[in-house]
């Protein structure tokens, strides 16, 4: 049984309809993104889930029990906010210790259960800081430490990574995936960088537009995109254009490049344009290696990364980007020099209009 059950979920400002038709059902220990561009509805899903705003239609329930019309602190929640919101005028363990404050849990417990939460964010010492005194990542920490110290049964994650460092950023999220797991909480994440979704969820719920459009595991969504939208979206995607030349064979025309897809595009029309998705790391350069390139073009672009070069080669009004592993012994392509590009035609992507 699902325990968190999102159904028919609609919320309307004004005239303006921001969230539509939005269902999902997690199960208990599950962490789940919502990823999406600013304005897709997402934080406004996580609000309603928190009650910091209410439907205008559909229902939330959280363990069985309708909470669609309960306030916040009847929901048994955690929730930590993109901007911390610690208390300035108190210490780490006071700031730690408040909802069990408010809770009026016993002194002792309460003491116990804050040395066991910075046990947990690592942070034992800090104890007696004020906010001030702590870098962006570790008042992340503490906020994390105090959305869990009331023991919640589901915690609500708002873009808690994106005033941090990419450095900061990277292991922190690593630390938040842990203690998930370690505590075994069932977690809502909201993100729009798709790197933080991919690596920490079990499931990801593409947005756009106030709706879901795909929701699946990480594998699901980057290799196997529903709409053109997730497709672009989630991870770097090499859009071409061309045109149909055979629908039955799946045949189509790139700038001049014949490619058999070897599988029938159906409700295509010869002649009809067309739009095929690739990703970079599905292609490669086939200069003499026995690989039959099923285009050719010219490099326009080379970019030395380190343990990757990044290549572009232009095919005609079209162009394909790729990364190429650094090799010592194998120097880069030359800007200019005309080559094969060849990829395996089941990663060809066809997008709908």
């Amino acid at each position: 049984m699902a325990f968190l059950e999102l159904r028919d979920l609609q919320k309307d400002f004004g005239s303006v309809r921001v969230v539509r038709d939005f269902n999902l059902s997690v199960q208990p220990g599950e962490f789940v993104s919502f990823l999406g561009p600013s304005g897709c509805g997402k934080t406004t899903v996580l609000r309603m889930v928190a009650g910091f705003e209410e439907p205008t239609a559909g229902s939330i329930t959280i363990g069985g029990r309708d909470v669609t019309h309960l306030r916040p602190n009847q929901r048994d929640i955690g929730m930590v906010f993109q901007a911390y919101a610690l208390f300035p005028n108190m210490t780490v363990a006071q700031n730690v210790a408040f909802g069990l404050k408010v809770a009026r849990v016993p002194k002792a417990e309460i003491d116990e259960r804050v040395a066991e939460m910075l046990k947990l964010i690592k942070l034992p010492e800090l104890a007696d800081r004020y906010p001030y005194q702590l870098s962006g990542g570790q008042q992340q920490r503490v906020a994390l430490a105090r959305a869990l110290a009331p023991r919640p049964k589901l915690l609500l994650l708002d873009e808690p990574l994106s005033a941090l460092d990419a450095k900061v950023r990277v292991a922190l999220r690593e630390e938040i995936r842990q203690i998930q797991r370690d505590l075994g909480i069932t977690t809502i994440f909201v993100t729009h960088d798709q790197e933080e979704a991919l690596s920490m969820s079990d499931r990801i719920a593409v947005m756009h537009g106030g709706r879901a459009d795909q929701i699946g595991s990480p594998f699901e969504i980057y290799n196997h995109p529903k709409t053109r939208f997730v497709a672009s979206f989630v991870g770097t995607l090499n859009i071409l254009k061309g045109s149909v030349t055979d629908p039955q064979t799946g045949t189509i025309d790139i700038d001049g490049n014949v490619i058999r897809l070897g599988r029938a595009l159906a409700g295509k029309q010869l002649g009809e344009p067309i739009a095929i998705a690739l990703r970079p790391e599905a292609a490669s350069i086939a200069n003499g290696d026995g690989r039959e390139p099923l285009a050719r073009g010219r490099i326009t672009d080379v970019n030395f990364l380190g343990s990757v070069i990044r290549i572009r080669v232009e095919l005609g009004e079209n162009s394909i980007s790729f990364d190429r592993f650094n090799s010592p012994n194998s120097p880069p392509p030359a800007q200019g020099e005309p080559c094969g590009v060849s990829f395996a035609v089941e990663d060809v992507l066809v997008l709908d209009d």
